[in-house]
């Protein structure tokens, strides 16, 4: 597929990605993109994105030093400390007319240089409120939302099932995400061991990839699995670009993360009409409404996993309120267009400096 070359001076916000590999951000970037181009002149900067996105070359970037079409700057939205960098350079010693936007999804204290390079923002975005607590600056809480026309229920779950080679009897249960400690695949793993074997009609899905460093923990997990005699029902599938799909013949989803910036998976889940078991890490308790569209557990405890797993593992009829439930509070309060729309004005209140 061939790459247009964007014309810069119709560009108002220029969007860095400054990292090759896939990662949380970079799948930020590739939702919204596509979206605010339907609303402002948007375009990307950098590797390891789709050639479908509009983007900048390199060679384009002397053109940022030159005022936009209709406006005496343009934004720099960058995600990461490089990109901030990037953005002070270019604004405070090349003096290209820039306001700087900085989206922070970080809970943690900041690094001395972190904080430094925050300061020099002219607006920041914290995506939860658990965020924003840990910024000491003025921000705005812009929470990540989902395509609900992607992550949609099936009309089906056995022929959702069917489609991808599972068994349509079955009723699944999954974990999507890296396969790692930091995401607590291990505390799923575990919790599905102990739990499958009193549940027949109950199988595990773990979909995601292990990155080189991670190989060894998949290969353990793994062998867990083999020595319960669960193989074949607890299910390595591996990382999927249409993961849209493995969300559609699950009946329950967990999100065991020791760790998380935000994370987008309950809120996959939800939108496909799936009640999320979801540890407290991140913006999940904000995502999650308790006892409605799912249940938190303290992270970290595989013991109050399996606890909330096996109370909706074990009702049918409150699973299926759940799932009308979360399905409606994704769409009502996390849809995607809400999240570019709050992004929109940002931007614009930024170039005309209100």
């Amino acid at each position: 597929m061939a790459v247009t070359l964007v014309d810069l001076s119709r560009v108002h916000v220029v969007v860095p990605n400054f990292k090759k590999r896939l990662s949380g951000v970079t799948s930020t970037i590739i939702q919204l993109v596509p979206l605010q181009a339907q609303k402002i002149g948007v375009a990307t900067l950098g590797p390891g994105l789709p050639d479908h996105l509009p983007k900048l070359r390199w060679w384009q970037t002397p053109g940022l030093l030159r005022r936009p079409q209709g406006a005496s700057v343009r934004v720099w939205h960058a995600r990461r400390n490089p990109e901030m960098l990037a953005g002070v350079v270019l604004r405070d010693v090349f003096r290209a007319p820039l306001k700087l936007v900085f989206t922070s999804a970080s809970q943690r204290h900041h690094k001395r240089w972190t904080k430094f390079l925050i300061r020099r923002m002219d607006a920041v975005i914290a995506t939860s409120r658990k965020t924003a607590a840990y910024l000491d600056v003025p921000n705005t809480v812009v929470m990540h939302g989902i395509d609900t026309d992607r992550f949609h229920p099936p009309a089906d779950r056995a022929e959702a099932a069917r489609a991808l080679g599972l068994d349509p009897e079955q009723l699944y249960v999954g974990c999507f995400g890296r396969v790692r400690h930091q995401k607590g695949t291990d505390l799923f793993v575990y919790a599905m061991i102990e739990l499958l074997p009193r549940y027949p009609r109950w199988s595990a899905i773990v979909a995601g990839r292990a990155t080189a460093e991670h190989k060894g923990f998949e290969a353990e997990l793994r062998a867990r699995v083999e020595k319960a005699g669960l193989a074949d029902r607890i299910l390595f599938v591996g990382e999927h670009k249409d993961i849209e799909r493995w969300y559609r013949p699950l009946s329950l989803f967990i999100a065991p993360q020791r760790w998380e910036g935000f994370g987008l998976t309950p809120l996959e889940a939800m939108a496909s009409g799936v009640p999320v078991v979801a540890a407290d890490v991140g913006a999940f308790s904000e995502l999650i409404e308790d006892g409605v569209t799912g249940t938190l557990i303290p992270r970290d405890d595989m013991s109050a996993m399996v606890t909330a797993a096996e109370r909706w593992m074990g009702d049918e009829v409150g699973r299926g309120q759940a799932a009308q439930n979360s399905r409606a509070h994704a769409a009502a309060r996390f849809s995607i267009e809400g999240e570019v729309r709050r992004l929109e004005e940002i931007c614009v209140a930024a170039i005309h400096g209100r």
